[in-house]
């Protein structure tokens, strides 16, 4: 009789797998060490997980579901300006518990750079998300199209500079003083009165 996969058990194993990702990176993963770590075998990963491929794409996913449940904390806070947001979700994105994963992040980015067959999707998933995320409240509010995504790709950029500064160094109080300076860059760019364009001149004076 053939044996059913344990969903529960699956999920609860992909999880140490991630955690183990996060200490020891993707690029040099192999199936027996990491078997050993999460008290498991290779012959068990690959019933669960079919193939060390379909185990990297699972690992991607499950990260990335790791990092929606940061958002989807910042879904029910209204009524805050865009430098009370941005700031906000900095805190989140800066905590220390995340640095493991956004250093995964910044390898897998570099290996799909390299090679964009072995992670396919990757590099446009993680920047249309993030993109759409931080568009979608201008656009809600009246801002056009263009200008909201161009705000937004300001915004990831700066995070994600920031961020692999951390990673990188561990300087957080410079980094944090280099966040604060930018915080007052958005609330001047989203608190300035627009300059007209000539059309809109010509249209008040005529």
């Amino acid at each position: 009789m053939t044996r059913t996969a344990d969903p529960a058990r699956r999920e609860a194993l992909l999880d140490r797998i991630l955690d183990y990702a996060c200490e020891h990176g993707l690029s040099d993963l192999s199936l027996r060490p990491l078997a050993k770590a999460v008290g498991s075998s290779p012959r068990v990963l690959l019933y669960y997980f079919g193939s060390k491929e379909q185990l990297l794409v699972e690992i991607l996913d499950r990260a990335r579901a790791r990092q929606h449940g940061q958002l989807a904390a910042l879904q029910s806070t209204t009524g805050l300006g865009a430098r009370e947001t941005c700031s906000l979700i900095w805190s989140m994105l800066s905590d220390r518990r995340y640095e493991p994963l956004y250093r995964l992040f910044f390898e897998t980015s570099a290996i799909a750079m390299q090679d964009p067959q072995r992670f396919p999707g990757f590099l446009e998933r993680a920047m249309g998300e993030w993109l759409d995320f931080i568009a979608r409240p201008g656009i809600a509010a009246g801002a056009p199209r263009e200008r909201a995504y161009a705000f937004a790709t300001m915004i990831v950029a700066g995070y994600r500079g920031f961020l692999m500064d951390l990673c990188a160094t561990g300087e957080r109080e410079r980094i944090d003083r280099g966040v604060e300076l930018w915080l007052d860059m958005i609330e001047r760019l989203t608190t300035a009165t627009p300059t007209p364009t000539r059309n809109e001149e010509y249209d008040a004076t005529a």
